[in-house]
């Protein structure tokens, strides 16, 4: 990381000198991916590379204005190696191309951003931000004038305006001075807005003990600032501003929460809620520490809207995440509909109005009168008025979930697999499905996004390449954690015949 920093530091210097920057400089390929374009920081994530995609950005929005829209843009930053640095950067380019930028003043979550895009009438908005990813790397998530992520089409026009036009950027400083630049604390402005979607009176005076791990990432002191004079108690876990986020990766997955359940074993809570590094998505455990996986979460929070809140509409799902939800939908007589990986997606249907609940496996859910977008601080805060609902436990409420509709057990895992070799696979899978998964048969075959084998009890097995790398994920659903694993097992022996 030392050498990171030393690199950057050099990259910082050249992007003010331009015939060192032409000569010295390596020029990425750039290319967009589920959400963003994401890469290693002082390998390809550098300042000039930033500079062509950002003036790509503002080329392709001048050529593609949006009625009703302002020539604005939100620029926020997370908390990674210098997230402050590159976000400036993206300002001072965006400016230098004669929009009217809002810098945020601090790391500030994602959804905030999306929010402000909205709010204000942008024409979009950048998030320097990697999520999940480890330290290494960095990020640049595309918002639209909606409040939500940039649609494929809209991300490949960006990419066909890369290196067509000079980059022009002014010193921020100066645009500040001639008012072409504003910095700002966007946060408020969305605490406000996703405390009106809850019960918050409800919630501030139902006493919860709620702990928040943070995973170092923007979301730490999100909720003692929302929950300030109520009378829940929040502890909020691992909030130190480290770009190296306590040696793990900052994603919501039970790995990542070992620190955080020990505490909570020794001192226990109502329930402990976790977001990710741009606080986007969320995860969480029990009040003692025991793992909450994202799919749990999703379906205690379908289930708050349906029968607490007696909510209708359109329920929308990503390929991989829980069949519980097809389940609940059946028995609510309530219309689901399934996309391909990436919020991006749920997004379009959420544009199109009358839904209730998207959600996706990696823990991002939107709500409805909301942007079409995750939110991982609204998720939480609706969480907490489920249980200052119905006070009982989550486990308890688990457990009611399970004996309506089953027991749902998720496995995943990531595998080497050469991109090469990749078409084949999933042509070989379409074409020769296994004939039962487990005790169960294959009912359906999907083939929209990697190939998906569905059984009639409910569990899933699926096969699906990482959009850049040579990586193929597996996931599966069964009744039981061994059953999944054994699931898992078959894909990877799928992965095997060709």
């Amino acid at each position: 990381m030392a050498l990171i920093l030393t690199v950057m530091h050099c990259q910082r210097d050249t992007r003010q000198k331009p015939e060192l920057r032409a000569s010295h400089i390596y020029m990425a390929k750039i290319k967009f991916g589920t959400d963003g374009w994401r890469a290693v920081i002082a390998e390809d994530f550098t300042f000039t590379n930033l500079d062509r995609v950002t003036q790509a950005t503002a080329d392709c929005w001048k050529a593609n204005p949006v009625a009703g829209t302002e020539q604005k843009v939100i620029v926020g930053y997370d908390r990674r190696f210098l997230s402050d640095q590159f976000g400036r950067r993206v300002a001072e380019v965006f400016a230098g191309n004669g929009y009217q930028v809002v810098l945020t003043s601090e790391p500030t979550p994602t959804p905030a951003v999306s929010f402000a895009v909205k709010e204000q009438n942008a024409i979009g908005g950048v998030m320097i931000t990697a999520s999940h990813n480890p330290p290494a790397f960095n990020g640049f998530k595309l918002k639209s004038y909606y409040g939500g992520p940039a649609d494929p089409s809209s991300c490949l026009q960006v990419e066909s305006f890369l290196d067509k036009n000079p980059v022009q950027a002014v010193d921020l400083d100066t645009a500040v001075k001639n008012k072409r630049a504003t910095i700002k604390n966007i946060r408020p402005a969305h605490y406000k807005a996703i405390k009106k979607l809850v019960d918050f009176k409800l919630i501030a005076k139902s006493k919860l003990r709620f702990a928040h791990e943070a995973l170092f990432g923007v979301g730490a002191g999100c909720f003692d600032e929302l929950l300030a004079g109520t009378t829940c108690q929040v502890t909020t876990l691992n909030a130190a501003h480290d770009p190296l986020f306590g040696g793990i990766n900052p994603e919501p997955i039970e790995k990542n929460y070992v620190r955080s359940a020990a505490y909570l074993k020794k001192y226990p809570h109502d329930i402990c809620l976790v977001t990710d590094g741009d606080a986007d998505r969320v995860g969480g455990m029990d009040g003692r520490g025991n793992y909450l996986s994202t799919h749990q979460l999703i379906c205690l929070l379908l289930h708050h809207f349906i029968a607490n809140r007696k909510g209708r509409g359109r329920v929308v799902k990503a390929l991989t995440t829980t069949s519980m939800m097809d389940k609940m939908c059946a028995a609510y007589g309530l219309p689901l509909v399934e996309t391909g990986v990436g919020f991006k997606y749920m997004c379009a249907e959420m544009l199109k109005g009358g839904v209730l609940f998207a959600a996706e496996e990696s823990g991002g859910i939107g709500f409805p009168g909301h942007i079409p977008e995750r939110d991982g601080i609204l998720a939480g805060l609706m969480l907490l008025e489920l249980l200052a609902t119905e006070k009982i436990p989550i486990t308890k409420l688990i457990a009611n979930l399970e004996k309506q509709f089953g027991p749902h057990r998720y496995g995943r895992i990531d595998t080497h697999f050469p991109l090469e070799k990749r078409a084949a696979l999933m042509d070989f899978c379409a074409k020769n499905p296994p004939a039962k998964l487990l005790r169960s048969p294959v009912t359906d075959v999907k083939t929209y996004d990697g190939v998906k084998f569905c059984g009639q009890d409910g569990s899933w097995l699926m096969l699906r390449g990482s959009g850049t790398e040579p990586i193929l994920r597996i996931y599966a659903e069964a009744q039981s954690d061994v059953d999944a694993q054994k699931l898992l097992q078959l894909g990877v022996r799928l992965t095997k015949q060709v």
